[in-house]
């Protein structure tokens, strides 16, 4: 059993957007629970290197120490989990295989408070990995927007654009190191090409 006063575990979830604040909520309350003197661990997918390797970063700078975890083999996570900590943190969880879902579920079960930040729709606008069945799980889910980049309404969606054009609704959900850019989009200014057939 994991140390926990309440021995009531529970997940949250931050989703939302590309620069809608997830990681920079998350920082937030993981502060709290540092003031709070709890022992916390952060996790980060090892496919993330956009600002640092060994720190969540928000993307006003923000940041915090973390471990990273390869996406395929989230069981790693268990190997660095003492009896004294009381909460799991894990950013950009939408990058990490299924089996995630059974890890945040036990360290919950055992009493531990663990918070998840991530995308919660890919750039086709469609649910992105194992978000839809964490969403489901989770106690408390924390849906932030965005400001549209093209008209400046609220903006629920990412929009990829490769060569400042859209991408295609085939490209790969996961472009490691190409040269696309991200933007928010709201609903109505969302764009996702299709090829012809």
């Amino acid at each position: 059993m994991y140390y926990n006063e309440s021995k009531t575990g529970f997940v949250e979830v931050i989703c939302g957007p590309m620069y809608a604040g997830k990681t920079e909520e998350l920082i937030r309350r993981t502060k709290r629970m540092e003031f709070a003197k709890k022992k916390y661990l952060i996790f980060k997918p090892n496919i993330d290197n956009r600002y640092a390797i060994n720190e969540v970063v928000s993307h006003n700078k923000k940041s915090m120490k973390a471990i990273n975890v390869d996406i395929n083999h989230p069981e790693q996570i268990l190997s660095y989990v003492t009896n004294d900590i009381q909460a799991i943190v894990i950013d950009e969880v939408q990058f990490f295989n299924v089996r995630l879902l059974d890890i945040i579920a036990k360290f919950a079960n055992e009493g531990m408070r663990v918070i998840c930040a991530g995308l919660d729709l890919d750039f086709r606008g469609e649910p992105f990995g194992l978000m839809p069945a964490l969403l489901a799980i989770a106690e408390n889910v924390t849906k932030l927007t965005a400001i549209c980049n093209s008209c400046g309404e609220e903006a629920t969606r990412t929009q990829r654009l490769v060569n400042g054009k859209p991408a295609y609704y085939d490209d790969p959900i996961v472009m490691v190191g190409a040269t696309e850019t991200y933007e928010a989009r709201c609903r109505k200014c969302h764009e996702v090409l299709r090829r012809e057939q």
